[in-house]
């Protein structure tokens, strides 16, 4: 089977490619490597440096592999990025994405496989924790309009044109290969700092509270999408409570960190609360998280410890 993997040279992108080709999947990767890394990328996959939004190019590429599952995970992955600049953010998150609907629509690909979010889709207007697909999205950020704008061109298309797919919903990913700088996930920025010695800021109180998932177990259940009923938005967390001033401890215990954290501002278009039901993706996906929180922070500063030199 030929698939292609959209943003399978970045973090979560290359953990679902490793997935695929270990299950004998002839992998494309498609990555402008704006974030994404060629080192990345698995030695046995294609890598095809070309942005989603060239869609002369993408067609190029759909027409000479001829596609039989698309993952699509290439993204402008920042809410802070999108508050600052939503056209950007738009142009990659919707233009880009509706590219590659079209090409897999006009080139008969079996199944389309979106990356999408549980942690910015929901907003703040909940009152079911953990969270669960039933609840009717109001993101307040434009990350999370975008990532439920593509969520309904798909159930467009498959009601126009038969186009199958499934939309996973992440909760915060974290995990090896994940980028510290810029505008990076928060485990990355507080491991990569804490081993440095470096002073640790947190945004707000601390009280944000958040579902970390690992990323072994989100590459996991990318591969059972695969088989996964059409048409479906499925969560994909571990309905575990984890508030930032929690994620702290955990890893200072662990890196034998000495400081305390530096208090700042929050940021715009941070929720206050997010945590994921998974009982849809037990139920549809026969997956279920297997990295709790503390063994996964332990990999992952293992991880860095290997790759990232003080």
């Amino acid at each position: 089977m030929k698939v292609l993997v959209t943003g399978g040279a970045g973090f979560i992108g290359s953990h679902v490619v490793d997935k695929l080709v270990d299950n004998g999947y002839d992998v494309v990767v498609v990555d402008n490597l704006s974030k994404g890394k060629r080192e990345n990328v698995n030695k046995n996959a294609t890598l095809i440096v070309a942005d989603i939004r060239d869609e002369n190019k993408m067609r190029e590429i759909f027409n000479e592999y001829k596609f039989d599952y698309v993952f699509h995970l290439a993204a402008q992955a920042s809410v802070s990025v999108s508050v600052k600049n939503p056209v950007e953010d738009a142009n990659v998150n919707i233009v880009g994405s509706l590219n590659l609907i079209k090409l897999s629509i006009d080139l008969d690909v079996k199944k389309f496989i979106f990356s999408s979010t549980g942690g910015a889709i929901y907003g703040d207007d909940v009152d079911i924790y953990p969270t669960p697909e039933a609840i009717c999205p109001k993101p307040i950020s434009p990350y999370g309009i975008a990532k439920f704008s593509v969520e309904n061109y798909l159930r467009f298309a498959k009601h126009e044109f038969g186009l199958n797919y499934t939309v996973l919903r992440y909760a915060n990913v974290y995990g090896p290969r994940q980028n510290p700088f810029g505008e990076a996930g928060v485990v990355a920025i507080f491991v990569s700092r804490m081993l440095k010695g470096e002073n640790v800021t947190i945004n707000g109180d601390g009280e944000y509270i958040r579902d970390y998932v690992y990323v072994e177990d989100v590459a996991n259940a990318n591969l059972r999408a695969v088989k996964a009923r059409s048409g479906l938005e499925i969560n994909i967390g571990t309905s575990v409570e984890t508030s930032v001033n929690q994620l702290f401890g955990y890893l200072k215990k662990i890196i034998k960190y000495e400081k305390d954290p530096i208090y700042g501002p929050p940021r715009k278009g941070d929720i206050r609360k997010s945590v994921l039901c998974y009982t849809k993706a037990l139920e549809e996906l026969r997956w279920k998280p297997t990295v709790d929180i503390e063994k996964g922070l332990r990999l992952t500063v293992e991880w860095f410890k290997r790759n990232f030199k003080a």
